[in-house]
C-alpha cells in the first residue's frame, strides 16, 4: 500500500546506502549524545560527519554501541545493547578505522573484525 511505501522510503536510521563505515577504536564515553559524538568525529579524527558514512562507538563495558549517521535533514543516533555477550571491539589504539560491510556484519554478530581465516580481497596479482 502507499503508506508502507512512503514509510519505507523515509525509514529512520536506514544505513543500507552508506558509503563508508568507520569504527572508533578504544573506549568512548557512552554518555555522549549526538553533539558530543559529532565533535569526536570532527575534532579528534578530522572526518566529515555529514558524509554518507556510519560512525560506530563503543563504551568500556563492551556490551553497548552507538552509531551516528547523517540523513540529509538531521543526524540519526542508533543505540544497541547486547543482552548476552560483548562486542569484539578493537581496543589497541585511539584511532578511527574504515571497515567493510563484511567486517561490520562480523562485529554485529559478536565476532572480531580481524578474522584470521577469512579470505582477504586481492586488488592486484602478479603473474
Amino acid at each position: 500500500n502507499t503508506y508502507h511505501q512512503c514509510t519505507t522510503a523515509f525509514m529512520l536510521g536506514n544505513i543500507s546506502n552508506v558509503q563508508s563505515i568507520f569504527i572508533v577504536c578504544g573506549y568512548t564515553d557512552m554518555r555522549k549524545s549526538i553533539d558530543g559524538l559529532v565533535a569526536i568525529i570532527k575534532d579528534t579524527y578530522d572526518l566529515n560527519p555529514f558524509d554518507n558514512s556510519l560512525f560506530l562507538f563503543c563504551g568500556r563495558r563492551g556490551d553497548r554501541l552507538k552509531a551516528i549517521h547523517w540523513e540529509q535533514d538531521g543526524f540519526v543516533l542508533m543505540y544497541k545493547r547486547l543482552e548476552g555477550g560483548r562486542f569484539q571491539w578493537p581496543r589497541s589504539k585511539e584511532e578511527v578505522r574504515d571497515i567493510t560491510w563484511q567486517e561490520f556484519r562480523w562485529l554485529m554478530e559478536g565476532l572480531s573484525i580481524d578474522q584470521p581465516k577469512a579470505l582477504k580481497k586481492v586488488s592486484q596479482r602478479d603473474v
